[in-house]
């Protein structure tokens, strides 16, 4: 058992599995979530968790308000959607119900969290692994991958090392002393198979599985990168690949390309995109801090990223119900590439 209290702040597909994966492992878990429905089932009968087509069920201590949370916990995983950060984290922070902060979002939302917690309660962390919310009181994980801590200072200190006990109990977890290069790999992950497995309604592999998505998921990546390297970013293996081997500059790099999407498909293939859950569910998406920070970051810099541009632009459009997600938005997205 790991000494160490643990409360989840937003049970969705992530947080939810997370929860049910280290209760009993944990000396305390607890969640918290708004869907009062979702709580309900998870404290009775109990969350049902499919773990790569392995199900169980497990009862789960779970809250849909703080006011009944006693604490403070020793670490808040922060599992939450962009829109909801300030709502859900403030009322925590001024109860004091944990020591120490763990961003586990998507997105570039690391600085929001930090000006809402205080900097130096908070870890950063991303998540390599895929799951699926199936409805209340259901989730499914649905690939293996690890998570990925660090300190943004860069440093190692013991909370770093307990939360990777912690998280351990869930899935590997992997410590960085580059956390911010870790971010912006997965900011590519994101941007690249996310937003568009969002936008045409597929998974990560039916994308890189038609040559036209494949196509688009290479531009979307290319451009990212080019401003990660703005940043003077040293940006670190995601999915089991180097940042630079998605990265298409000519035909000669095409078999490097094409063995690093097999390998980072064997780990996340079977994902899909939290933003085509959000459209499915009539929700707004995250777009804004995964493409569109791509964009943002990219005009502080003077780089051009068109791709990323229309993907949000598109999400947009689905999000208003003005189109639907669909192999059609390759065509559209492709004549950006080919300049027409």
């Amino acid at each position: 058992m790991i000494d160490a209290s643990v409360l989840v702040v937003g049970a969705g597909a992530i947080g939810g599995v997370t929860a049910a994966k280290m209760a009993g492992e944990v000396r305390r878990v607890a969640v918290l979530d708004a869907n009062r429905e979702h709580v309900a089932k998870m404290r009775d009968p109990g969350l049902v968790v499919d773990v790569l087509g392995e199900e169980r069920r497990v009862e789960l201590e779970a809250y849909a308000d703080p006011v009944g949370l006693d604490g403070p916990f020793d670490f808040a995983l922060v599992t939450l959607k962009a829109p909801h950060l300030e709502e859900a984290l403030r009322p925590l922070v001024e109860r004091g119900l944990a020591k120490t902060y763990v961003s586990l979002c998507n997105g570039l939302v690391q600085e929001r969290i930090s000006g809402i917690v205080g900097g130096e309660k908070l870890v950063w962390g991303t998540v390599e692994w895929g799951s699926t919310n199936l409805g209340p009181g259901r989730l499914a994980q649905t690939t293996r991958a690890p998570f990925v801590i660090g300190e943004p200072d860069g440093g190692a200190r013991d909370r770093t090392r307990l939360l990777s006990e912690v998280l351990g109990a869930a899935e590997d977890v992997r410590v960085t002393e580059n956390i911010r290069g870790q971010v912006w790999s997965k900011l590519l992950v994101n941007s690249s198979f996310s937003g568009l497995g969002a936008v045409s309604g597929l998974l990560y592999r039916e994308v890189v599985n038609d040559p036209a998505g494949r196509e688009v998921a290479l531009a979307l990546w290319r451009e990212g990168y080019d401003v990660g390297m703005a940043q003077k970013l040293t940006l670190e293996e995601v999915l089991g690949v180097e940042a630079e081997s998605l990265v298409l500059r000519g035909p000669g790099d095409r078999a490097k390309v094409d063995g690093a999407f097999e390998v980072a498909m064997g780990y996340a293939g079977a994902t899909k995109a939290s933003m085509l859950q959000d459209l499915e569910r009539g929700i707004k998406t995250e777009v804004d801090v995964i493409n569109g920070a791509v964009v943002d970051v990219g005009r502080e810099y003077g780089i051009e990223t068109p791709v990323n541009a229309r993907v949000v632009e598109l999400m947009h459009a689905m999000e208003r119900d003005e189109r639907r997600p669909g192999r059609d938005v390759f065509e559209d997205l492709g004549g950006l590439i080919r300049g027409v």
